[in-house]
Parts: structure tokens; sequence; C-alpha cells
């Protein structure tokens, strides 16, 4: 087994933090007859419930636990009484360098299948799937379900959810460097600068849904349910409605909230890298088919990075249910954005700091997390 040094994880989030800052509706609305406070923006708090090691993503799991991915490679459970023992350690097959790590997981509806989302020790994007018996993984039944090389050590997404449907999404970045070398965002024929739907059950080592929007298009992948995204980090699906809201890195002036509604066919245009939000990025001429951003903000303010949440469904907060909660990588301030009819109606600050936020999970019962690059692990209160 190989021996992961303090000094050597510490230089690894160094990296990672430099590397996120330089390259870096349908959810509901109170009716008219909700009391008027309910259509205030919301003030929370953060309580501090836990520390990690480098957390980078959460996931509701079985026996009302919260799952947490540590970016080194393991994964711990939190309940009432803290985080446990890992419960799975790959530590030894991937690397922290750049912004690489384990970077993603995600459950199936019955918790029966426990999928993972790293780079491995060559930089490949890489998804495995484990059995999960008594909600407890089963090592010996692993197996990998898709991989991607990556060009560069950066952008490489690795978010992944389940989504309504019950298939498996995967968010890719474009590969890496700056400026989309490479065309990946654009072209249909990479995984790069996407995100993809399949369904990891139906085949081996998956099977494409039958519905994606490009598999009749001999130019372009099957497994492609968007395009033109640039850096993916994190994305989800609001348990409410089934909307998809992604928060999308960009390059160096403006990071970017992209929405789909439910009803959704896929095959969305979010513009990368022609376009960096509303905006031709370098000359770059705007596609016809591009779907522009719900919310878009420059980086005025020490703002580097948008790091995607959740919309809040939980019952702790009243008054910000339906309201979708992000934040910035280095402003760290928790927002919400409220939405109508697909637009956004107001952007609210919730008075909130979660330091340099990394991603945030949602537990079984709707409450939200903030996970912060430094380790602290929050949970959204009321203030």
């Amino acid at each position: 087994m190989r021996v992961r040094t303090r000094s050597t994880a510490i230089i690894g989030t160094v990296c990672l933090i430099a590397s996120l800052a330089l390259t870096a509706a349908s959810a509901d609305e109170p009716s008219a007859d909700e009391p008027s406070a309910a259509r205030q923006a919301s003030k929370v708090t953060l309580k501090n419930v836990a520390t990690a090691q480098n957390p980078t993503a959460g996931v509701a799991g079985p026996g009302g636990k919260l799952w947490i991915a540590e970016r080194p490679g393991t994964v711990r459970t939190l309940d009432s009484k803290g985080l446990s023992k890992p419960v799975l350690d790959i530590s030894a097959e991937t690397t922290t360098d750049g912004e690489r790590g384990l970077l993603g997981i995600a459950f199936d509806r019955k918790f029966a299948h426990f999928y993972i989302s790293f780079t491995n020790l060559e930089g490949t994007s890489t998804v495995d799937e484990f059995a999960v018996r008594n909600g407890k993984i089963q090592p010996q039944t692993r197996r990998t379900v898709i991989t991607q090389t990556q060009p560069y050590p950066n952008h490489n997404g690795g978010d992944i959810e389940i989504g309504p449907d019950g298939y498996l999404y995967i968010a890719l970045g474009d590969g890496g460097s700056g400026g989309d070398p490479h065309g990946n965002g654009q072209n249909l024929d990479t995984l790069l600068g996407k995100l993809l739907r399949i369904d990891p059950r139906g085949g081996k080592p998956y099977a494409i849904p039958p519905d994606n929007p490009f598999v009749n298009d001999p130019k372009a992948k099957d497994e492609i349910w968007a395009y033109g995204l640039r850096n993916p980090w994190r994305f989800s699906f609001d348990a409410g409605t089934g909307d998809l809201f992604i928060g999308d890195v960009g390059q160096n002036d403006w990071e970017e909230v992209d929405w789909a509604p439910a009803s959704s066919k896929g095959g969305e245009n979010y513009g990368w890298g022609q376009m960096e939000g509303t905006h031709p990025f370098r000359g770059g001429t705007e596609p016809a088919n591009h779907v522009p951003p719900v919310h878009e903000y420059d980086r005025a303010n020490f703002a580097c990075s948008v790091i995607g949440g959740y919309v809040y469904r939980g019952k702790a907060i009243p008054s910000l249910k339906g309201q979708y909660v992000f934040s910035d990588y280095c402003d760290g301030t928790v927002r919400s954005l409220q939405m109508k009819n697909g637009k956004v109606a107001a952007v609210n600050d919730l008075g909130a700091n979660g330091g340099e936020v990394i991603s945030f999970a949602q537990a079984g019962n709707g409450e939200l997390y903030v996970l912060a690059i430094g380790g602290s692990v929050f949970r959204i209160d009321p203030a």
C-alpha cells in the first residue's frame, strides 16, 4: 500500500486551491397566501458538525447517514455521533495532484449500489460501482463502469448524481489547461466538456438510455446529455421538481449557473468555449442553440469559482424552501437563487460564510451541508 505523507496531502490541497482560483422554476416560489416572511430573504447560520480530510462531496446514504468523500481517497459516514472510520479507502489508487482525487459519490435509489468518481494514478477519470448490502459496501463486487482519459490535470469535473429517472449522470470538464485548447466544449465527438447520462445496470459495462438526445447522431457520442461546459464541478437535481442546476466554473471573468427544467429532453448547449456566461469568449461566436445561464456573476469582491449546491427541501428553514443554495470557492458567501417560471427572481445573501467552500451535500431529510476544503463540514441551520 502506498504511504501518503501529511506533506503530500497539504501540497495536493494547495495545488487544488491555486488551480480553482486561477483557472477557474421550477424551484418553488411562495404563493400569495403564504406568510410575508416566507417571501423574504432567509438568514442562516453554519453549524460545524465535523472535520474531514479535504471533503469533496456528500450523499444521503442508508440508515439516515450522510456519506462524505474525502479527496485523498476515503469515504466516511456522518451521523449524530460524528464521522466514522473510513468505510472505503482507495487512497493508493488516486492522487491529489492538480484537481485530481476522489471527486464524487452517489447511491442508486434503493441504496443497493454505490458509485465513486475519481481520477486514477494516470489521471484518467473513472467511475466504479460497488454493491451494497445491509448498508455496507461489498468490496469484492467492485467494477469499473466508465473511464475517460484526461489531457491535463485540471477541469476534471467529476461530480456524479442519480437523476430522478434513475440514470447515472456524470459531469466532465473540458479536459483542462485554459481556454479549451482542443475545442472539447463544442465537440460532440468527445465526452469532455459534457454532462453524460448512462444506465449503469442496463449493460456491460453500461447501457445508453434510448432517449438520450444524440443516440441517432453518428457524429456525436451517445452518452452525451448536455454540452458546452467548461468545468461543471458540482451539479444537482431539485428533489422537489426534478429540475437540473449546474454550477459551471468560468475562465477569467464570469461564473455561471445553468438550469434545465425536469421536462427537458437533453441536448442543451451551454456555450463554452465560444461563450463564457452570456459573453463571447475571446472573440467567439454565440452558437445558435446556446442556452444562456440563469445566473452569472463576475469575479469582483474576491469571487473566483462558482460552487453549485442544491435546492433546499428541508424543514428546518421554511422560508428557504425551493431556493437554490450555492457559493463561491474564494468568496465563501452562502447565497440562494429564487426561481420563477425558469428565471431568477431574486439573488439572496443568506448571511453566512463557509470559507473555502468546495461542495455541498444534501441529507435524506432535505437539510443541506456545506463542505470546506480545509475540512469543515457545516450544517445549514436557521439563524
